[in-house]
Protein backbone atom coordinates (compact mmCIF):
# COMPACT_ATOMS: atom_id res chain seq x y z
CA UNK A 1 0.00 0.00 0.00
CA UNK A 2 2.67 2.25 1.15
CA UNK A 3 4.55 1.69 -1.99
CA UNK A 4 2.08 2.66 -4.17
CA UNK A 5 0.99 5.32 -2.37
CA UNK A 6 4.80 6.02 -2.71
CA UNK A 7 4.65 5.94 -7.15
CA UNK A 8 1.16 7.83 -6.98
CA UNK A 9 2.88 10.60 -5.05
CA UNK A 10 6.34 10.73 -7.40
CA UNK A 11 3.69 10.61 -10.64
CA UNK A 12 1.95 13.09 -9.16
CA UNK A 13 4.94 15.37 -8.74
CA UNK A 14 6.45 14.11 -12.13
CA UNK A 15 3.37 15.23 -14.03
CA UNK A 16 2.89 18.67 -12.56
CA UNK A 17 6.41 19.42 -13.21
CA UNK A 18 6.32 18.53 -16.87
CA UNK A 19 2.91 20.88 -16.62
CA UNK A 20 4.92 23.75 -15.30
CA UNK A 21 7.36 23.31 -18.10
CA UNK A 22 4.87 23.73 -20.68
CA UNK A 23 3.84 26.56 -18.94
CA UNK A 24 7.47 28.26 -18.85
CA UNK A 25 7.42 27.28 -22.84
CA UNK A 26 4.48 29.66 -23.18
CA UNK A 27 5.34 31.97 -21.67
CA UNK A 28 8.76 31.85 -22.71
CA UNK A 29 7.21 32.32 -26.07
CA UNK A 30 5.60 35.73 -25.08
CA UNK A 31 8.67 37.18 -23.44
CA UNK A 32 11.29 35.88 -26.71
CA UNK A 33 8.55 37.87 -28.85
CA UNK A 34 8.92 40.61 -26.19
CA UNK A 35 12.74 41.11 -26.85
CA UNK A 36 12.29 40.84 -30.50
CA UNK A 37 10.37 43.95 -30.69
CA UNK A 38 11.80 45.80 -28.20
CA UNK A 39 15.09 45.25 -29.61
CA UNK A 40 13.27 47.08 -33.06
CA UNK A 41 10.93 49.40 -31.74
CA UNK A 42 13.41 50.50 -27.82
CA UNK A 43 12.18 54.40 -27.71
CA UNK A 44 8.19 53.16 -28.28
CA UNK A 45 7.90 50.71 -26.20
CA UNK A 46 10.03 53.12 -23.10
CA UNK A 47 7.63 55.42 -24.57
CA UNK A 48 4.21 53.24 -24.35
CA UNK A 49 5.64 51.96 -21.02
CA UNK A 50 5.56 55.25 -19.43
CA UNK A 51 1.46 55.23 -19.35
CA UNK A 52 1.41 51.78 -16.95
CA UNK A 53 1.01 52.17 -13.15
CA UNK A 54 4.00 51.36 -11.61
CA UNK A 55 2.64 51.86 -8.12
CA UNK A 56 0.35 48.96 -8.50
CA UNK A 57 2.69 47.05 -10.63
CA UNK A 58 5.25 47.16 -7.55
CA UNK A 59 2.11 46.79 -4.60
CA UNK A 60 1.49 43.34 -6.63
CA UNK A 61 4.32 42.37 -7.08
CA UNK A 62 4.43 42.66 -2.89
CA UNK A 63 1.85 40.61 -2.88
CA UNK A 64 2.59 37.97 -4.66
CA UNK A 65 5.86 37.72 -2.71
CA UNK A 66 3.53 37.75 0.39
CA UNK A 67 1.26 35.43 -1.30
CA UNK A 68 4.29 32.34 -2.09
CA UNK A 69 5.68 33.07 1.55
CA UNK A 70 2.95 31.98 2.98
CA UNK A 71 2.22 28.90 0.73
CA UNK A 72 5.60 27.62 1.61
CA UNK A 73 4.79 28.42 5.56
CA UNK A 74 1.16 26.33 4.61
CA UNK A 75 3.34 23.50 3.39
CA UNK A 76 5.64 23.12 6.30
CA UNK A 77 2.79 23.80 8.44
CA UNK A 78 1.17 20.81 7.00
CA UNK A 79 4.20 18.53 7.09
CA UNK A 80 4.94 19.24 10.78
CA UNK A 81 0.93 18.14 11.40
CA UNK A 82 0.00 21.39 11.92
CA UNK A 83 -3.83 21.99 9.97
CA UNK A 84 -5.11 25.15 11.84
CA UNK A 85 -2.36 27.45 10.78
CA UNK A 86 -1.54 26.13 7.43
CA UNK A 87 -5.37 26.54 6.62
CA UNK A 88 -5.00 30.35 7.96
CA UNK A 89 -1.75 30.96 5.84
CA UNK A 90 -3.70 29.24 2.74
CA UNK A 91 -6.48 31.46 3.44
CA UNK A 92 -4.14 34.36 3.93
CA UNK A 93 -2.52 33.37 0.19
CA UNK A 94 -5.89 33.16 -1.40
CA UNK A 95 -6.57 36.67 0.04
CA UNK A 96 -2.94 37.93 -1.74
CA UNK A 97 -4.55 36.55 -5.10
CA UNK A 98 -7.90 38.21 -4.68
CA UNK A 99 -5.78 41.31 -3.88
CA UNK A 100 -3.53 41.28 -7.06
CA UNK A 101 -6.56 41.05 -8.95
CA UNK A 102 -8.57 43.47 -7.97
CA UNK A 103 -5.36 45.70 -8.23
CA UNK A 104 -5.14 44.55 -11.79
CA UNK A 105 -8.87 45.61 -12.70
CA UNK A 106 -7.88 48.88 -11.08
CA UNK A 107 -5.12 49.16 -13.20
CA UNK A 108 -7.06 48.56 -16.56
CA UNK A 109 -9.72 50.20 -16.04
CA UNK A 110 -8.09 53.72 -15.47
CA UNK A 111 -5.87 52.55 -18.62
CA UNK A 112 -8.52 51.53 -20.97
CA UNK A 113 -10.40 54.75 -19.76
CA UNK A 114 -7.48 56.58 -21.42
CA UNK A 115 -7.31 54.87 -24.33
CA UNK A 116 -4.63 52.50 -23.72
CA UNK A 117 -5.67 48.94 -25.12
CA UNK A 118 -5.19 47.52 -28.06
CA UNK A 119 -6.98 48.99 -31.12
CA UNK A 120 -7.82 52.11 -29.46
CA UNK A 121 -8.77 55.24 -31.44
CA UNK A 122 -5.67 56.84 -28.90
CA UNK A 123 -3.07 54.43 -29.99
CA UNK A 124 -4.00 54.83 -33.71
CA UNK A 125 -1.81 57.82 -34.47
CA UNK A 126 1.07 56.89 -32.36
CA UNK A 127 4.26 54.76 -33.81
CA UNK A 128 3.41 51.05 -34.39
CA UNK A 129 5.74 49.74 -31.90
CA UNK A 130 3.75 51.54 -29.44
CA UNK A 131 0.46 49.71 -30.39
CA UNK A 132 2.60 46.12 -30.21
CA UNK A 133 3.63 47.18 -26.56
CA UNK A 134 -0.02 47.87 -25.57
CA UNK A 135 -0.63 44.60 -27.55
CA UNK A 136 1.71 42.53 -25.86
CA UNK A 137 1.50 43.77 -22.12
CA UNK A 138 -2.69 43.16 -22.06
CA UNK A 139 -1.67 39.54 -23.66
CA UNK A 140 0.69 38.72 -21.44
CA UNK A 141 -0.30 39.96 -18.37
CA UNK A 142 -4.11 38.84 -19.05
CA UNK A 143 -2.74 35.54 -19.22
CA UNK A 144 -0.92 35.95 -16.16
CA UNK A 145 -4.06 37.04 -14.07
CA UNK A 146 -5.80 33.87 -15.55
CA UNK A 147 -3.29 31.84 -14.09
CA UNK A 148 -3.75 34.01 -10.59
CA UNK A 149 -7.52 33.21 -10.81
CA UNK A 150 -6.97 29.71 -11.44
CA UNK A 151 -3.95 29.42 -8.73
CA UNK A 152 -6.42 31.35 -6.35
CA UNK A 153 -9.08 28.59 -6.64
CA UNK A 154 -6.42 25.94 -6.22
CA UNK A 155 -5.34 27.52 -2.68
CA UNK A 156 -9.10 28.12 -1.65
CA UNK A 157 -9.66 24.07 -2.56
CA UNK A 158 -6.85 23.38 -0.54
CA UNK A 159 -7.83 25.56 2.23
CA UNK A 160 -10.92 23.33 2.94
CA UNK A 161 -9.09 19.98 2.35
CA UNK A 162 -6.33 21.19 4.97
CA UNK A 163 -9.34 22.57 7.04
CA UNK A 164 -11.65 18.72 6.81
CA UNK A 165 -8.68 16.88 7.09
CA UNK A 166 -8.45 15.54 3.01
CA UNK A 167 -4.82 17.25 3.30
CA UNK A 168 -2.80 16.14 5.93
CA UNK A 169 0.64 15.54 6.94
CA UNK A 170 0.65 11.93 5.68
CA UNK A 171 -0.68 13.24 2.38
CA UNK A 172 -0.10 16.34 0.96
CA UNK A 173 1.08 16.33 -2.57
CA UNK A 174 -2.01 18.28 -4.01
CA UNK A 175 -1.05 21.11 -1.60
CA UNK A 176 2.65 20.79 -2.78
CA UNK A 177 1.47 20.73 -6.54
CA UNK A 178 -0.60 24.00 -5.55
CA UNK A 179 1.97 25.62 -4.00
CA UNK A 180 4.34 24.74 -6.90
CA UNK A 181 1.69 26.24 -9.50
CA UNK A 182 1.53 29.73 -7.19
CA UNK A 183 5.60 29.87 -6.68
CA UNK A 184 5.25 29.77 -10.98
CA UNK A 185 2.92 32.37 -11.21
CA UNK A 186 4.94 34.72 -8.87
CA UNK A 187 7.71 33.92 -10.73
CA UNK A 188 6.88 34.59 -14.42
CA UNK A 189 5.33 38.29 -12.84
CA UNK A 190 9.45 38.74 -11.57
CA UNK A 191 9.92 38.95 -15.17
CA UNK A 192 6.94 40.71 -16.54
CA UNK A 193 7.03 43.88 -13.95
CA UNK A 194 10.61 44.72 -15.29
CA UNK A 195 9.70 44.27 -18.46
CA UNK A 196 7.09 46.29 -18.62
CA UNK A 197 6.87 48.41 -15.79
CA UNK A 198 10.69 49.36 -15.58
CA UNK A 199 11.33 50.03 -18.79
CA UNK A 200 13.21 53.36 -19.27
Amino acid sequence: MSGGRHRDDTGARLGMWLFLYTEVLLFGGLFLLYSVYLHRYPREFAAAAQELNLGIGAANTVILLTGSLLVALAVSAVRLGDARPARRLLWGSVATGVLFLANKYVEWSAEIGHGVYPGSPALAGRPPGESIFVGLYYITLGLHGVHVLVGTVLLAVMAIWVGNGTVHRDDFVRLENAGLYWHLVDLVWIFIFPLYYLLL
